[in-house]
């Protein structure tokens, strides 16, 4: 592959994926905590940057200590990308990136995310007007457009990078597949070894072993990752080392205690408590707790709640699981007591 005047990463940098919903400020401090450098803010609607209310606003918020960070735009509406760049221009961001990935029906079927893949030629126009009206370097965000012939994707990457844009991250997956099934690295591949710039794979990326995986089957020395960081922050850690890293239960319960004080601080009580329910149901997920006891995340709604939750998670996962952790798995029993 021949290299690009510009790298946007440096080999073998490991980037949190801009995830709607997750990557506000909190998150991405949990994240930075446990060896995070490459960071996006949560996927930004160009709609509701424009014409909305000030909470799309506070996506574009970046902490003092945030030594790199970058936001993506979605959108199709040309007057609103370029209203919602003048917008983000009054920030300080890294790389300004385009969602062409996102698969959620509400997004895709408006044309926007990876409904907006359809029109290779809009989405050109678009990267275009980025770059030509963007203080930041511009980036992309795709999909495999098929699985059996990368000629597809190869074309739609291919008009990005003529386009102007700087360094293309693709999921391996189809927008039919949303987030589920085969990761097709070799599609990743084959866009990579056609393209100048920068390809960054994305796909699948659970713990360090899918990690090793993906970048020798993809053959990209940057691998993004969004959902195995959920709950789990310490898959920067296990990805940095090459060793597993199973967080004790204090561990555990220190690290999503403070993501919960930091969220409820940065939204208010009651916003902020709605907020970290999920994000508690994500630290548990897998970690033996019984389904009686993460049921009752649902009801939380105050600090106060939060804080006798917080007491009976210190008390660990279930006795059973612990048996059978203890029985089945190689993993340090001792790291769960």
């Amino acid at each position: 592959m021949a290299g690009f005047s510009m790298k946007i990463y440096p080999d073998n940098a490991v980037i949190m994926a801009p995830l709607a919903g997750y990557t506000d400020l909190s998150y991405r401090r949990s994240c930075r905590r446990h060896g995070c450098f490459y960071a996006f803010t949560e996927m930004v609607d160009t709609g509701s940057l424009v014409y909305s209310s000030r909470n799309t606003r506070k996506f574009l918020d970046r902490g003092a200590e945030e030594e790199w960070l970058g936001t993506q735009i979605v959108g199709c509406k040309l007057n609103e990308i370029e209203k919602s760049i003048e917008i983000i221009n009054e920030h300080d961001f890294n790389v300004l990136d385009l969602n062409v990935g996102c698969p959620t029906p509400k997004v895709a079927k408006k044309g926007k995310g990876a409904g907006l893949a359809k029109d290779p030629e809009h989405v050109a126009k678009i990267i275009e007007l980025m770059v030509k009206k963007s203080r930041a370097p511009v980036t992309a965000k795709i999909r495999i457009q098929d699985t059996t012939d990368p000629e597809k994707t190869v074309s739609l990457a291919k008009k990005i990078e003529e386009a102007g844009a700087q360094a293309l991250t693709i999921h391996g997956r189809l927008l039919s597949a949303i987030y589920s099934g085969t990761c097709y690295a070799d599609i990743i591949s084959a866009v990579r070894e056609n393209l100048k710039i920068q390809i960054i794979a994305n796909g699948g990326v659970m713990d360090k072993d899918s990690y090793n995986k993906l970048k020798v089957d993809s053959g990209c020395s940057e691998i993004m990752i969004a959902r195995g960081a959920m709950g789990n922050p310490w898959i920067f850690e296990e990805i940095k080392n090459d060793k597993s890293v199973i967080p004790s239960t204090e561990e555990l319960a220190n690290e999503l205690e403070l993501h919960i004080v930091e969220t409820i601080a940065y939204y208010g009580e009651n916003f902020g408590c709605k907020l970290c329910r999920k994000l508690i149901l994500d630290y548990l997920k897998g970690r033996g707790f019984s389904g009686e006891f993460k049921s009752g995340v649902v009801k939380l709604s105050t600090v106060e709640e939060f804080k006798n939750f917080m007491n009976d998670l210190r008390k660990g996962p279930t006795e059973r699981y612990k048996k059978w952790l203890k029985k089945n798995s190689n993993l340090q029993f001792e790291s769960f007591v």
